[in-house]
């Protein structure tokens, strides 16, 4: 199927306008075609070759909202006009016990991730910086009317990277949750921590942020640049550490009661150092979460369309998407870009 989008042709170069090929759909493919896209750190990443895997040309976009297009002749899940989403993966092994168990994210046979990465015949996929995307029904997410489609956009990275954790650790009404780091990634673990009826601190390095975390729903804020800020909180039950950037832990893990767990879901490029006795004197844990599997995503999307949750964005056309990506590195959006995918012609 012939389409276009925006793309990078190499490490160095700003995206630009691309014609390419997608797979035709097969009698279990849905397309769709895009109307939003968010635009999630790792696309700059991956972009830019900073993780060092990077295949080219390469179409970013994993946080695609759309409404389908044309169906395989043994879809049952969706119909032409239905609403539709694509989060971070394409296909998976479906055997494996990851993918099992839902968790196709971790599947042992390496997922089909929605760009920069292959489907099973070997083909690249290419993201949702495009007009249209093909994939299976079973990787295809059900979108409500009642939400913001494109705040809804961000949910599909964004959101579920926060709510898997929040919900693997069974955080619920009256646990006491930090939430490190109001970006992207933060802002939906504080709206979410929230709807689930816990008590939220949320801790920043930005003191100008404190009112825009009260709206979203801390309890309380605390400036990690006061000396002395962490000094005297009450024991967490849980912490969700959403930094990307090199930062001290340890600090952070010493604020958990007995047995609890800090989850790290930002992935800053150096390794952190962890002292032992953070850890072993109150036997706690720091852990580690990736996305979330198509079923817990669906769960979270529908937890969404109950509560009335979406990400704060800034829509922008498409033909700002390489100024955006220097907005995103200096942290200079509340809190998500997304881009308005009818703003692109097959020319611009």
């Amino acid at each position: 199927m012939k389409t276009f989008g925006y793309a990078a042709q190499d490490a160095t170069s700003a995206l630009a306008p691309f014609h390419f090929e997608r797979k035709d759909a097969g009698p279990q493919d849905v397309v769709i075609d895009i109307l939003y896209c968010g635009i999630c750190h790792s696309d700059i990443h991956q972009a830019r070759n900073e993780w060092g895997n990077s295949n080219y040309p390469m179409v970013p976009g994993h946080e695609i909202v759309g409404r389908i297009s044309a169906v395989g002749s043994e879809v049952s899940k969706f119909k032409i006009g239905d609403l539709g989403g694509v989060g971070c993966m394409l296909d998976s092994c479906r055997q494996c016990e990851s993918c099992q168990a839902g968790e196709e994210q971790f599947c042992e046979k390496g997922a089909a991730f929605t760009y920069n990465g292959v489907y099973a015949d070997g083909s690249p996929t290419y993201g949702g910086y495009s007009k249209q995307i093909v994939v299976h029904q079973d990787f295809a997410l059900k979108i409500s009317e009642k939400l913001d489609l494109a705040a809804t956009a961000p949910l599909l990275c964004a959101g579920i990277t926060t709510y898997s954790p929040l919900r693997h650790w069974k955080v619920s009404k009256g646990q006491r949750v930090g939430v490190i780091g109001l970006g992207g990634l933060g802002h939906m673990g504080l709206k979410f921590a929230h709807a689930l009826g816990a008590h939220v601190t949320q801790f920043t390095t930005s003191p100008d942020k404190e009112a825009d975390a009260r709206r979203l729903g801390a309890h309380e804020v605390v400036n990690t640049r006061q000396e002395g800020a962490l000094e005297g909180l009450a024991p967490f039950d849980f912490i969700l550490d959403t930094v990307a950037a090199p930062h001290d832990v340890n600090p952070f893990l010493r604020l958990l009661r007995r047995d609890a767990t800090m989850v790290l879901v930002g992935v800053p490029e150096v390794p952190l150092s962890v002292e032992s006795f953070a850890v072993v004197a109150g036997r706690r844990s720091l852990s580690g979460s990736l996305i979330g599997g198509i079923r817990e995503t669906q769960e979270m999307l529908d937890f969404c369309a109950e509560h009335s949750i979406v990400s704060d964005i800034e829509l922008i056309p498409i033909q700002k998407v390489n100024e955006a990506y220097e907005r995103t590195i200096r942290s200079d959006v509340k809190y998500r870009f997304v881009i308005d995918m009818n703003t692109l012609t097959e020319n611009a």
